[in-house]
């Protein structure tokens, strides 16, 4: 006996087919492009280290990278002479870095001492916590950072400490105006950092209810 197949049976079984097929290399793609398509605006208002008020809002029309970081995050200090470099290398082509401290009262005295031993000459503002870094899509560990084009809106993100080529390359091409296929806009350190058990490497407890650990740290709520 003769079997055949109907255009509308073919079109279904090609349908079934495709979403049979392994789709982890569409959801990759398909989560970048998302990330890109919803860019976040970027809401953050602050202190800076003389008590004034500074919010994003006011930068627009540059592209700014948003380190949140702080005193007693180890991985932090190791990243911040990266954050330092970029600022003497992109600040005249329109880039500012800025640093939103986690620290709190606890540890804020060592604001002064941190900046100085690593030369920052960057915005630093004080006071952030868990729900702005959440707002901005970066979680509740540090350190995370942001980076902003210049209509205000988050189109990339970093979680756990940055490498120096993955911050260039998002840099450069933001300053491309987004020219050519875009950086993973989206990287985890993070899972990287944590073992089997659930924990990172190198944890110690914080005094004030936060962890401090080598490869990231959680920011205190």
């Amino acid at each position: 006996m003769k079997s055949y197949t109907t255009p509308a049976f073919g079109h279904l079984l090609l349908f079934a087919l495709v979403f049979l097929l392994p789709r982890e290399g569409f959801a990759s793609q398909a989560k970048s492009e998302q990330l890109v398509a919803r860019a976040d605006s970027a809401v953050l208002a602050l202190q800076d280290l003389s008590g004034g008020g500074q919010n994003l809002e006011q930068y627009r029309g540059r592209i700014i990278v948003l380190n949140f970081w702080a005193t007693w995050c180890v991985p932090c200090r190791e990243e911040m002479p990266i954050f330092v470099r970029a600022r003497e290398d992109y600040q005249a082509r329109g880039v500012e870095v800025i640093g939103a401290s986690a620290d709190d009262a606890s540890t804020r005295d060592q604001i002064g001492p941190f900046i100085e031993e690593y030369g920052i000459h960057f915005p630093i503002w004080l006071g952030a916590s868990v729900k702005d870094m959440e707002r901005l899509g970066l979680g509740a560990t540090l350190p995370a950072t942001a980076f902003i084009d210049r209509d205000g809106r988050v189109v990339a993100r970093i979680l756990g400490p940055v490498d120096e080529g993955e911050l260039t390359e998002r840099i450069d091409w933001l300053l491309s105006d987004r020219a050519g296929r875009p950086p993973p806009l989206l990287v985890d350190h993070l899972e990287s950092a944590t073992d089997e058990h659930g924990h990172h490497e190198g944890e110690e407890e914080h005094q004030h209810a936060a962890v401090a650990m080598e490869g990231a740290s959680l920011v205190p709520s």
